[in-house]
């Protein structure tokens, strides 16, 4: 009897040697087909008789017109009560009523109808005039005198926000230039340090990494060494 260790080491079946077996691993592409297949399937009776076609009722006719003969004991039916009750059309509920039409018919004595004077007088607009300290409503009938004294608080608030001393306003988008400034000429050291600083790119020997003598041979300041310093309650202690 082979050993465990025997059965492992036995190399796997390689399964694209059987086409016709499906594989569940990723291939590439599928394996070839023969032209002729040689598997033979068989129909059962049920699936034979789920394949037919169905047929119509015995008592269907394909040659039935629109017009139905009536027969004569239908002619001669007479309807119960009960169908006569189910005939008869819904009646509406208690209440309801119908709608209103848009236009109302007024009666004679609505349109003979003349107001009386309390009516003309309640029917006219409201007219009210108020005299205030700075503005008023005129009326020809009814004057109503208002005269406030505001306090010194309403004045204070009512008094628009003063502008700051030190404001100035925004200066225009063109300036103009003054003369001298227009015939001035830059010194060459300007134009030196008006010059970009070239620089070698890395392809042609730049190295970024590299301090200069300078800054190796520099000494940081009093300042630059308490900055450099870690926050203390990120200290910990030894």
């Amino acid at each position: 009897m082979a050993s465990r260790i025997d059965q492992l080491a036995k190399p796997k079946t390689n399964l694209l040697k059987f086409p016709d077996r499906r594989s569940v691993y990723w291939l590439d592409e599928l394996p070839s087909r023969p032209k002729s297949s040689t598997t033979a399937f068989e129909t059962t009776p049920r699936l034979e008789k789920l394949v037919q076609s169905k047929r119509p009722i015995h008592f269907y006719e394909d040659n039935r017109s629109v017009e139905w003969v009536v027969s004569a004991a239908a002619l001669k039916a007479c309807p119960s009560q009960r169908v006569c009750s189910l005939a008869l059309p819904r009646p509406p509920a208690d209440g309801w009523q119908p709608d209103r039409p848009l236009m109302d018919t007024l009666s004679v004595a609505v349109k003979t109808a003349k107001p009386s004077p309390r009516i003309c007088y309640l029917a006219q607009p409201k007219q009210i005039k108020m005299t205030l300290t700075h503005f008023s409503v005129e009326s020809s009938e009814h004057e109503i005198g208002i005269s406030t004294t505001p306090s010194a608080r309403l004045l204070r608030l009512a008094s628009p926000k003063q502008v700051h001393p030190q404001h100035t306003l925004a200066r225009s988008v063109s300036w103009p230039i003054p003369k001298h400034v227009l015939k001035a000429g830059a010194s060459e050291r300007l134009q030196v340090l008006a010059r970009p600083k070239t620089r070698q790119a890395l392809f042609e020997g730049y190295n970024p990494y590299r301090v200069s003598p300078a800054a190796g041979s520099a000494t940081a300041s009093p300042r630059l060494l308490e900055l450099s310093l870690p926050l203390p309650r990120k200290c910990r202690e030894q």
